[in-house]
């Protein structure tokens, strides 16, 4: 009925006018088409391109349109790691805004009910140094770049993420993992529990938090 997998970094979820293959959707269709011809495949939810981890596919139409229509009761966690700049105020916190965009596809918060969709991201700090810090992200919505967004308006944008105020890009790529999908299944009911790694450049480039926390103490 579903499918879930850890989509690596610069992977586009979907083809776009310019890019037809070479998507994950594009290479996992391939893969079900391969099995038997008559299979498809139905994307349930995206990832941007430098975001990386788990994402679900759906192989019927009817399976992708009760997942999609009974999102918020049917996935019960979500949760994302980043890197950001700077050492986080709060070791853990919400932030709430109304998410709207601009006419150059630029998301931006705005405190007005009227002009955005709602978007409640909770933050814990993991880790860090003196540079970069290790978040652990909860979505509680799941609005377009809500997480980019959030850490933005915090001023700590993810590294990597220029679109959204990062200076740099130290590893090459958005810090952005996408490390638990916790979900009931849509035809058995039961739970389903998927997590991947932090990648370890993640946590390489943020280590020193002990020292850290150490001297502190």
């Amino acid at each position: 009925y579903i499918i879930v997998i850890d989509k690596g970094y610069g992977l586009l979820s979907m083809s776009t006018e310019r890019i037809k293959t070479g998507t994950a959707y594009s290479i996992l269709s391939d893969y079900v088409k391969s099995q038997n011809p008559e299979n498809k495949l139905f994307i349930v939810h995206r990832l941007d391109r430098d975001t990386s981890g788990l994402m679900m596919f759906a192989k019927s139409k009817g399976i992708q349109e009760q997942l999609q229509h009974n999102w918020h009761n049917i996935v019960l966690e979500r949760k994302y790691v980043a890197v950001v700049e700077g050492v986080m105020e709060q070791p853990e916190g919400m932030v709430r805004s109304y998410l709207t965009e601009n006419a150059a596809f630029q998301v931006y918060s705005t405190d007005n009910p009227d002009e955005g969709q709602l978007a409640i991201t909770r933050y814990k700090v993991l880790g860090g140094n003196s540079r970069f810090s290790l978040v652990e992200l909860d979505l509680e919505t799941g609005r377009k770049n809500q997480i980019r967004v959030h850490m933005h308006d915090l001023g700590h944008s993810i590294i990597g993420d220029r679109k959204y105020g990062a200076h740099g890009s130290p590893l090459g790529r958005v810090a952005l993992h996408a490390v638990k999908l916790r979900f009931a299944h849509p035809v058995t009911r039961r739970e389903m529990n998927f997590e991947t790694p932090i990648p370890a450049r993640f946590l390489s480039i943020t280590s020193g938090a002990n020292r850290i926390n150490t001297a502190e103490k």
